[in-house]
Parts: structure tokens; C-alpha cells; sequence
């Protein structure tokens, strides 16, 4: 259980405030101090250095630790969280894990040496809630939210988000519809469960498939079982897929959507300006790197109040990728 201020000022018997000032080098008497430092002692409570900094002359400097940034989404979200920390007058301190559980340890271990104020992390799977509460500062969670981490959290409606592109693709005419998922991805695996249940309403089954959420294991995951499959429409769970997707369908010359409809979650500048147009979810990158450092200078100032957890919408950019699917002379109406 974390020892709060209020812990230490009644096992002192004064003030909350007295104890900020106690441990602040405020004005307060000697024998008070001592009181303070002996309650300090007994209860085993860890002052808030973050907050401290953060209220001092000397800049403060938040870590800001990604899964990957190569991947845009990550990208824009990291602009979010500085542009942000800039208008505060704050440092960003940035690191990438690689979606690598190794890495991000080393990088967490990092942090807690350079005695950042706070830290924005977009965690891995393995990633445990005991790791978070060792690191002894304030921490907001990224586009993933660990099942008992305890963090306030910025996130999106990812099966919602799921819902909202099988309803359209289905509405395009399309029935027999895969999905390719991020694998060991929270992310990944809450857009499959929205997949799944999106399709079930629908009355259809799912075709899911995962991979490493890059573009070259997308790549070798639809070379694998794509043509195998031979679906009517393909959905992917990022950017990066979307990018494989395409790839894939010029290599094995598929005409999208005549042969392939594809849809996806993240617009990427080119995903409009390619022929034809990438139907996607627009996802508020920005807005969550901004929401993030926000709910982390809350945590700064106010250490014990309540948790916070924030879940943004995505936005369905329809385009010429999932027109809808013309019959053949041959093939009859439904």
C-alpha cells in the first residue's frame, strides 16, 4: 500500500502541511522536524520528488518510452506529448522498446536513474503492475492499459473502433472478410475481439490472423494465408499492415477493391493520396500525447486523487478501397 503525506502527518501528530514544510526545509521548529523525520522513518514514506522538481527553478524533464517509433501512429502521438510539454516548460526524454519486454526494462531502469518527474509509457504484454509501482513516480499509460497496472491511461475504443469498420466494410457488399492483428499486441488483440464480435452480429465468421505489427512480418503473414483463404475483403490493425496489404496486392496483381477490399486503422498521409484510396480509421494520435502529459501534471500536483482513464474515439475516413462490390453477369443478387 503507498504511504501518503497524510499517513506520515498523523503518525506525527501535525499537520499535513507542516510535514510539507518539515520535509521542504520549511519553517518549522527543530523538534517538530524531528517528529516528522521519525514518522518519515516509521511509516516508510517516499517523498514525492517528482512534484518537487517539477515546482522548483530547474526545468523538469519527463521520460516518454514507446513500443515503436517507426510506426507513425507512434510517431504523431510523441509530437502530442511534446508540443504539450513544451507549452509546460518541460523536457521530453524519449526511448523506443521495439515492442521488446528487455528493452523496455532498460529503459524503465533508466528513467528511475535519471530521476525523471514522470513518466508516459505505451507498455509492452509482459510488462507486470509491480514493475510501475517500483518505479516510485507518476506514470500514464499509452493506447494500452494492462488488466490491474493502476496508472491513469489514455486510450481508444479499440473494439468499438473494430465495429465500426466491419459494419462498413459488411454494408459494402462484403461477407467473407479477414483480419490481420498485431500479435502480442494489447492493441492487437482487443481490434481481433472487436473483429470477431463486429462479424458474429453480422451472423459471419471471422478469418484472424496474426503477426509482428511491422510491415515485413505483415508482408510474410498475407503471402502465407491470404491466397489461401481468398477472402472478399481484408481489415488490418495498423498502419504498417496497411502498408503491407498494399504491397502484397500489387506483387500478386489484386485490383483493390475489384479483387480485394482493404480497410485499416491509422491514416497515413499516403494512405489518401495512393489509387485508390485507403478506406481507415483516423486515430487521435495527437490528442492522446497531449491528453497523456496532461493527466500526468495532474498526478504531479495531486499525487492521491483518483485514478483517471480516458477513452477517445476514432474517426472513419471511408475512400475508394472498400467501394461497393459490383456483381458479375454471372453471379446472382443476395
Amino acid at each position: 500500500m503507498t504511504v501518503s503525506i497524510k499517513d506520515v502527518a498523523r503518525a506525527a501528530g501535525v499537520a499535513p502541511s507542516t510535514v510539507s514544510r518539515a520535509l521542504g526545509k520549511g519553517p518549522v521548529s527543530a523538534e517538530v522536524r524531528a517528529q516528522v523525520e521519525a514518522a518519515v522513518r516509521a511509516t516508510g514514506y517516499q517523498p514525492n520528488l517528482s512534484a518537487r522538481r517539477l515546482r522548483s527553478q530547474v526545468p523538469a524533464t519527463v521520460g516518454l518510452v514507446l513500443a515503436d517509433i517507426r510506426n507513425p501512429f507512434f510517431t504523431r502521438l510523441s509530437f502530442g506529448v511534446e508540443d504539450a510539454a513544451y507549452r509546460a516548460g518541460l523536457r521530453v526524454f524519449l526511448c523506443n522498446t521495439d515492442e521488446d519486454p528487455a528493452r523496455e526494462a532498460m529503459h524503465l531502469e533508466m528513467m528511475a536513474g535519471e530521476r525523471v518527474s514522470g513518466l508516459i509509457l505505451a507498455p509492452t504484454r509482459e510488462l507486470r503492475p509491480e514493475a510501475l509501482r517500483r518505479l516510485q513516480m507518476p506514470v500514464v499509460l499509452v493506447d494500452r492499459d494492462p488488466e490491474g497496472a493502476g496508472c491513469d491511461a489514455v486510450t481508444l475504443d479499440n473494439e468499438g473502433a473494430m465495429r465500426t469498420l466491419v459494419d462498413h466494410v459488411v454494408a459494402s457488399g462484403r461477407q467473407r472478410i479477414a483480419g490481420l492483428f498485431g500479435a502480442n499486441s494489447f492493441t492487437g488483440e482487443a481490434r481481433a475481439r472487436g473483429f470477431v464480435a463486429a462479424l458474429a452480429r453480422h451472423g459471419l465468421a471471422a478469418l484472424v490472423h496474426r503477426a509482428p505489427p511491422n510491415a515485413v512480418a505483415g508482408y510474410a503473414a498475407l503471402a502465407d494465408w491470404l491466397e489461401a483463404e481468398r477472402p472478399e475483403a481484408l481489415i488490418v490493425s495498423n498502419g504498417l499492415f496497411l502498408e503491407a496489404a498494399v504491397r502484397f496486392c500489387h506483387d500478386r496483381g489484386l485490383v483493390i477493391p475489384r479483387d480485394l477490399a482493404v480497410a485499416g486503422v491509422d491514416d497515413d498521409p499516403w494512405t489518401g493520396i495512393v489509387n485508390p484510396g485507403l478506406t481507415v480509421l483516423r486515430q487521435p494520435a495527437e490528442t492522446m500525447g497531449r491528453e497523456a502529459l496532461t493527466l500526468l501534471l495532474a498526478r504531479l500536483e495531486m499525487p492521491d486523487r483518483p485514478r483517471r482513464k480516458l477513452v477517445l474515439e476514432s474517426e472513419l475516413v471511408p475512400r475508394d478501397s472498400t467501394a461497393p462490390r459490383l456483381l458479375s453477369r454471372d453471379e446472382p443478387a443476395a
